[in-house]
C-alpha cells in the first residue's frame, strides 16, 4: 500500500528523517510539547475573520485561503523557512497535479511580521517529485532511520523517543 505523501511529511523531511518515519507511521508526538501548542495558538490568534485549516482531498490542509489565487501557509517563525516554503510549495504542486489550478502562495509569519511569496516553477517541482520519492523511501522501512543529532532535536516533541 502506497503511502500519502501530505504537506507535514514534506515540511519534516527538511527537518529530520526519524520525524517523517514517526509521522508516515502515525506515530504521535505528546501533544501537551510548548512548541506544539505555540503552534496552534499563532492559528488561532491570527487571522481570525479568514477561512482555516481546509482540508482537501482528505491529502492536504491548507493554513488559509484567500480569495482564488493564494494559498497560505502560517507559521510561528522563519526558523525552518526551507521547509515551510517547501510545504507550500508542495501544496501549489498538489494543486496544479491533482486538480489543474495554478495557484501562487504567500507564507505568513505573523510574530515576525514577514511574509514571503512562492511560486511554483519547475526547479521547485523537480525537488517536490524528488522529495516524494525520497520520503516514500523513509516511510518504506520497517524502522525508523537511526538518530542523527541536529540543532532541531532541543525543542522537538519527539525528543523522548530517541534521547529518551
Amino acid at each position: 500500500m502506497r503511502q500519502v505523501i501530505n504537506g507535514t511529511l514534506i515540511w519534516y523531511s527538511y527537518i529530520c528523517d526519524r520525524e517523517v518515519w514517526f509521522i508516515g507511521h502515525g506515530i504521535e508526538p505528546p501533544q501537551d510539547n510548548p512548541f506544539l501548542e505555540k503552534g496552534r495558538a499563532i492559528h488561532e490568534l491570527f487571522y481570525v475573520e479568514q477561512t482555516k485549516e481546509i482540508l482537501i482531498d482528505n491529502t492536504i490542509k491548507i493554513d488559509l485561503i484567500r480569495g482564488r489565487e493564494v494559498v497560505a501557509e502560517i507559521k510561528s517563525s522563519s526558523k525552518h523557512l526551507k521547509s515551510a516554503i517547501m510545504q507550500l510549495a508542495f501544496y501549489l504542486y498538489y494543486f496544479k497535479k491533482e486538480k489543474g489550478v495554478l495557484l501562487k502562495g504567500r507564507l505568513n509569519i505573523p510574530t515576525e511580521k514577514k511574509t514571503y511569496e512562492v511560486e511554483l516553477d519547475e526547479s521547485m517541482e523537480k525537488e517536490i517529485e524528488d522529495r516524494i520519492k525520497y520520503i516514500e523511501s523513509i516511510l518504506s522501512a520497517p524502522k525508523p532511520p537511526v538518530v542523527i543529532k541536529n540543532p532541531y532535536c532541543k525543542n522537538c516533541a519527539y525528543k523522548e523517543m530517541c534521547w529518551g
